[in-house]
């Protein structure tokens, strides 16, 4: 389903007055455009997601949801920042230049957007939307909404939630609302949609009001992709969401597993922050947590050192002694290099067995589906992960997963459970949430 299809649904005569008065809303001196014979036809949507030190852009046409630019900005406020841009159907640019705050960046993007010769659209007047990615709503967003101040009050409440993501979220928001004020804005929460978990699934086993007087529970991340994921598992399927138990595994540098139940989020493997769960690059996942005292006593140094440890230099980084990148490390283990070989086991370990609580939180699995950067190309974790799920009924077509075909299912026509490899585009997902909520 595209954005289009999604604002089509609605009776014509109906749709005909929302878009109109929607538009004619927030396009204020502005030349009016896409809305032609009753319907809505062309909408740009600006999607960014600003991090501690860089910056991901991508200009959507909703009525094709084809990219027609994106775009990323490196090491903002570091020396050597530089962009890479992609314009459709032209030739990547690569530009050092001085981004010494996100302002400059997004400066930047924009400039290349509507440049001359590598621009894809004359004037930022026909930027119609701009959907901001936000890491952290806590429990007062369960969906995408327009930015107005209350919400940014409410951003920035939660970024003690989220230190490190949020304030730089902020900073992109207020940002563009400057730069193109007549412009709506959303902002689309990465923990929204886990919020349909149940207190079983989100409470913690401390003492209850640390839940009531500061919000202690888990929230789980990943949001926009598992969504994202889930519903195009059902669509590969050709079944309804509300029809499937799916469990999807967002495997990558910072990795994830949800349980999707009748198209609603109902367990995730990250909590309260993003460091809990699988273990991932740099983050331990699950630990107990007297660990950290016990080690900053033996080493003499603070629980926040020991943290830092557990986020920044613990997982494949830890195990490896110093390995990150899992093309790096699945090579180290074909070679039998015993850390590497260690490592992937103890990843494919947790994957698995993370599946087998979930099958069981659900009753059942139907579909389960790989996404992100591992588990898109990464064929040999995927069959080791399989490989202890044949209980399940799961069969494993090896030439099919060999192929790593986006969007394609890799078992057997027998299989009773389904195991899907498809490609997350959170980038997509938040310009439909984007447009979903400036039509409301």
């Amino acid at each position: 389903m595209t954005i289009r299809d999604t604002i089509t649904m609605k009776p014509r005569y109906f749709l005909t007055i929302l878009l109109f008065v929607s538009h004619s809303c927030w396009c204020t001196n502005r030349e009016y455009r896409g809305y032609k014979g009753g319907i809505w036809t062309v909408m740009n949507i600006l999607v960014m997601n600003c991090g501690s030190s860089s910056l991901k852009f991508q200009l959507i046409d909703a009525e094709t949801e084809s990219v027609k630019a994106k775009g990323l900005c490196e090491r903002i406020g570091i020396d050597g920042s530089r962009i890479v841009y992609r314009p459709a159907n032209k030739e990547k640019v690569i530009e050092e230049a001085p981004m010494p705050t996100h302002a400059a960046a997004i400066n930047i993007a924009l400039k290349y957007l509507t440049d001359e010769i590598h621009g894809v659209i004359s004037d930022l007047s026909e930027i119609d939307a701009v959907g901001h990615r936000v890491a952290q709503g806590a429990e007062k967003f369960s969906k995408a909404v327009l930015i107005d101040d209350a919400v940014i009050k409410a951003i920035d409440e939660n970024s003690e939630l989220a230190p490190l993501h949020n304030p730089a979220n902020l900073t992109g928001i207020q940002v563009c609302r400057a730069l193109m004020p007549d412009v709506p804005m959303a902002a689309v929460f990465d923990t929204a949609f886990h919020q349909t978990m149940p207190q079983k699934a989100y409470l913690y086993g401390i003492p209850f009001h640390y839940y009531t007087d500061y919000k202690v529970r888990r929230y789980g991340f990943h949001g926009t992709s598992h969504s994202y994921v889930s519903k195009r598992t059902a669509q590969i399927l050709g079944k309804a969401p509300e029809e499937l138990k799916t469990i999807v595994c967002h495997l990558g540098n910072g990795s994830s597993v949800c349980a999707v139940k009748g198209g609603k989020s109902v367990d995730t493997s990250m909590g309260f922050t993003p460091i809990s769960g699988l273990v991932m690059g740099t983050r331990c996942g699950d630990v107990d947590p007297e660990i950290i005292e016990y080690i900053a006593e033996k080493e003499g140094i603070t629980t926040h050192d020991v943290m830092d440890i557990l986020n920044r230099k613990s997982g494949i980084y830890g195990l490896t002694d110093g390995i990150v990148d899992f093309r790096d490390l699945r090579a180290g283990a074909a070679s039998g290099d015993e850390q590497c070989m260690r490592a992937l086991e103890i990843f494919n370990y947790h994957v698995t067995t993370r599946i087998g609580a979930y099958a069981a939180a659900m009753n059942g699995v139907d579909a389960i589906a790989f996404t992100a950067g591992i588990g898109e190309n990464a064929p040999t974790i995927r069959k080791a992960v399989c490989e202890n799920l044949t209980y399940l009924g799961i069969e494993l077509d090896d030439a099919k997963n060999d192929a790593n075909e986006p969007d394609s299912v890799i078992t057997t026509p027998e299989s009773k459970v389904k195991v899907l490899i498809v490609p997350t585009n959170e980038e997509l997902m938040i310009a439909r949430e984007t447009a979903e909520v400036v039509m409301e």
